[in-house]
């Protein structure tokens, strides 16, 4: 079982930045691909970025591409994606994901490929 809690999301202009966190529970963290999605009011959920466990393989939607950076700090058991350059598009709430086995890392852009997922923080870009 993994537990998530998101934080870090709010309101920022256009070109601002922000770095979301989530912070996991137990001490298997290490071994569970993650991923950040996200959904703006009346569309589907969306892949944003994903990392593998070990944290030596990124992927990023093409939206994210040069602008968002995921990471993770095992120690701390926490993932983070910080977002820079932010458009009014990129305004939704931001979801992180573990994958739904340890040791297993998926597509890493599906969201059936997840099987924890934390509560949402959202993120509002104001033009």
């Amino acid at each position: 079982q993994v537990q998530l809690v998101e934080s870090g999301g709010g309101l920022v202009q256009a070109g601002g930045s922000l770095r979301l966190s989530c912070a996991a529970s137990g001490r298997t963290f290490r071994s569970y691909a993650m991923g950040w999605f996200r959904q703006a009011p009346g569309k589907e959920r969306e892949f944003v970025a994903s990392i593998s466990w070990g944290g030596g393989t990124t992927t990023y939607a093409d939206s994210a591409k040069g602008r968002f950076t995921i990471s993770r700090d095992d120690a701390k058991n926490t993932l983070y994606l910080q977002m820079n350059s932010l458009k009014p598009e990129d305004t939704a709430v931001y979801y992180c994901a573990a994958n739904r086995r340890p040791w297993d890392n998926g597509s890493g852009y599906g969201p059936r490929d997840y099987g924890y997922w934390g509560q949402g923080t959202q993120v509002t870009v104001s033009s």
